[in-house]
């Protein structure tokens, strides 16, 4: 059975994911730590869309969690061939100050979890010749941001890494998309433990950002920025010069973060 495998499931836009492609007859699998949040969407999407709902409830950071969620995927006969890497968190603050683990565990998630998961079903794709994978990326990784210096960094990675396999993979039928968003409408500071939030006007919501991706895929893009002001800030992160936008972050930010000597995690 096909389905589409969808991790950081149960809330914000991996929730906007799942409820955007049950509706157009999606098989889902969700992935995600809360079990409560997990089982209560499956139930409802699958009365709502009469299609097959499945969760997984796995810390992607943990030791071969990729092994495990393959194994879990192939126990069921699920044949992902949409695979949504929406997993994450974020850190703000003086990185000096930040909790080391804290930290690590955000470049494992961020980058090591999406680049395993990623390739555990992309061989699959391959023997199929077709696939979409979307990884999630962000709007901060387009420029080194100080103050949210991992989490930006991180980000970077996902976009770069997900071009370049898209190009790779491309002669097999399959599809890779960057998805860009900037600020968006969720519980993302809370998830990621930051107490003070940088308030952002000009917030997206998650259906925004959902159509945004869902447009691009259409599109067969491989990197798409959601709202305008974030294409604006991108773009100025990929052309003026970074000892420029990076002092400006630094001075707009460092007498919240630094000179207060506070701690936001």
């Amino acid at each position: 059975m096909k389905a589409t495998l969808i991790t950081g499931a149960s809330s914000g836009i991996g929730e906007g994911f799942a409820r955007r492609l049950a509706a157009e007859g999606h098989n889902l699998v969700l992935v995600a730590r809360s079990e409560k949040a997990l089982h209560e969407l499956c139930d409802e999407l699958m009365l709502k869309h009469d299609i097959m709902a499945h969760y997984v409830v796995l810390d992607l950071a943990e030791p071969n969690a990729d092994l495990t969620l393959v194994k879990e995927t192939e126990r069921h006969g699920l044949e992902i061939d949409w695979l949504i890497n929406n997993a994450g968190f974020g850190s703000v603050g003086d990185f000096a100050k930040l909790d080391l683990d804290h930290e690590l565990q955000m470049i494992e998630l961020n980058i090591a979890a999406l680049v395993a998961v990623t390739h555990a079903y992309l061989q699959k794709m391959r023997e199929r010749g077709e696939g979409t994978i979307i990884n999630v990326s962000s709007a901060a990784g387009f420029q080194p941001i100080p103050f949210m210096a991992t989490y930006a960094a991180t980000k970077a990675f996902v976009t770069s890494f997900s071009e370049a396999i898209a190009e790779e993979n491309r002669p097999f039928g399959i599809q890779v998309l960057a998805l860009c968003p900037g600020s968006t409408k969720t519980n993302f500071f809370a998830a990621s433990k930051i107490d003070r939030p940088i308030q952002v006007k000009g917030q997206q919501t998650v259906e925004q950002v959902v159509d945004t991706a869902m447009g691009a895929v259409a599109a067969k893009r491989t990197k798409v920025v959601s709202g305008l002001a974030n294409k604006v800030g991108a773009f100025l992160g990929t052309y003026v010069p970074t000892f420029i936008s990076r002092r400006v972050m630094a001075s707009t930010l460092r007498s919240r973060f630094q000179k207060g000597g506070s701690q936001p995690l």
